[in-house]
Parts: structure tokens; C-alpha cells; sequence
């Protein structure tokens, strides 16, 4: 230490302030690259936890969004449903069957989901369910909701539900149906069309009403024009 430091002479003096300096400069150097590689790894881990979160709090909302009506999803697909209705099927049992395809469709979904980012329980009961409708049986994704709603839980850091606490079975979101809105849309097109094949005619009915005006008032005037004298050359 005391060959480092040595203040002998004024030489000797800067040359021990600029080897600390420098020995400064790489310390603080390496310690901000330690502590951005850090970060960079934090971010990356916290993007990561966050997308992880935001899909199954999605799949949690379409496997767990109904507590009431019917829980249960079908897996048969909209030819099984055809063939079973037969040929004679009303539009009410139409728009079931298409209600109950965007169920089951919105149900596959969420479960490749967490297949592919829910925890080992999860991955196990989402398996469970997707073979089960592979094979032609309904399902029930209560406990799949309840094991989720406990991770999504304790990853946000909330307080477990009270066991005390009665929640209701749920069952998957009924999607709600857009047929009437199309329906009126397109009423509403037709109706703004015609509308406006309707102004286009009266546009066309007021230039030709012009047209004629001016020419009666031209005729007009050329009939009560004087002639010219008869001397005139």
C-alpha cells in the first residue's frame, strides 16, 4: 500500500492520483455494465411474466366468464349439430348451434393457451379437457377457473379468497350474437342507397327542367325580335 501510494514527490503524486482514477473509472465501468445486464435481464423476465399473465387472465375470463345457464361445453362441430336437428330447423335452433360452435371454438382456444403457459396442475387439467372433447364428450372448466383464478391471485400479489367464501361454479363465456346488428346494417345500407338513388334522380329532373326554361325564354326572345328595315344592306 505504500508503494502505491506514494507522495514523495509531485511526479510521484500524479501518477498516484491518475492510477486511482483509472482504477475508479474501470470499477464504476464494470459495476454499470453489471448493473445493466441486470436490468436487462429484470425487463426481459417482467415482459415475459406479463404476457404470461395477460393470456391466462384472458383464457380465465372465456373458461370462467358465466355463473349461470348452461356450464358445460359441447365438442360436437355445426355438421354434427346439422345432422342431429335434421332438415327441418328453425332459425332459433340455428342461431343456438351457432352460438354453441363460437363457445366451444373460444374453449379450444383458451385451453392451447394454457397448455402452453399455465402451470404443471393447469397444463394437466387443460389436457384432461382437450381429450375429453377430442373424444366427443362435454366438459366442465370449473376446476381449470378455480386453479387459475388462485396463480392469477398470488402472481398480482392479492389475498387468497377466504374459504368461507362460497363462489358459485363457472362455466364459459357466452358470446353474445351480432346477427340483428348485421342484419340492421345492411337494412339500414339499402335503405341509405336508395336514398341516394333517389336524390341522383331529382338532380337529373331539376337540370332537365333548366334545359327547358332556357330554351323557351331563347325562343321567346328571337320571336319578339323587330325585323330589319327593308332599305337596310
Amino acid at each position: 500500500m505504500r508503494n502505491i501510494l506514494d507522495f514523495s514527490s509531485w511526479h510521484a503524486l500524479l501518477t498516484t492520483a491518475i492510477g486511482l482514477l483509472l482504477a475508479t473509472l474501470l470499477m464504476v465501468g464494470i459495476r454499470l455494465v453489471f448493473m445493466q445486464t441486470i436490468q436487462r435481464r429484470r425487463e426481459r423476465e417482467n415482459r415475459q411474466i406479463n404476457e404470461r399473465l395477460k393470456t391466462l387472465i384472458a383464457a380465465y375470463k372465456t373458461l370462467g366468464g358465466s355463473f349461470t345457464g348452461q356450464l358445460l361445453v359441447s365438442p360436437l362441430h355445426m355438421r354434427d349439430l346439422r345432422d342431429a336437428q335434421g332438415p327441418e330447423q328453425d332459425e332459433a335452433a340455428s342461431t343456438g348451434s351457432e352460438r354453441q360452435r363460437r363457445v366451444r371454438d373460444a374453449v379450444e382456444a383458451a385451453l392451447s393457451d394454457v397448455i402452453l403457459l399455465g402451470t404443471q396442475e393447469q397444463v394437466a387439467l387443460a389436457v384432461r379437457a382437450a381429450q375429453d372433447m377430442v373424444e366427443g364428450r362435454s366438459i366442465e372448466t370449473a376446476a381449470l377457473v378455480v386453479s387459475l383464478r388462485q396463480f392469477i391471485r398470488e402472481a398480482l400479489d392479492l389475498d387468497p379468497l377466504p374459504e368461507s367464501l362460497a363462489v358459485p361454479r363457472q362455466g364459459p363465456l357466452r358470446p353474445g350474437s351480432t346477427g340483428g346488428a348485421g342484419r340492421g346494417g345492411g337494412a339500414n345500407a339499402g335503405t341509405g342507397g336508395r336514398g341516394g338513388g333517389g336524390g341522383g334522380g331529382a338532380g337529373m329532373g331539376a337540370g332537365g327542367g333548366m334545359g327547358a326554361m332556357a330554351l323557351g325564354v331563347g325562343a321567346h326572345h328571337a320571336a319578339t325580335a323587330e325585323p330589319p328595315a327593308d332599305g337596310s344592306s
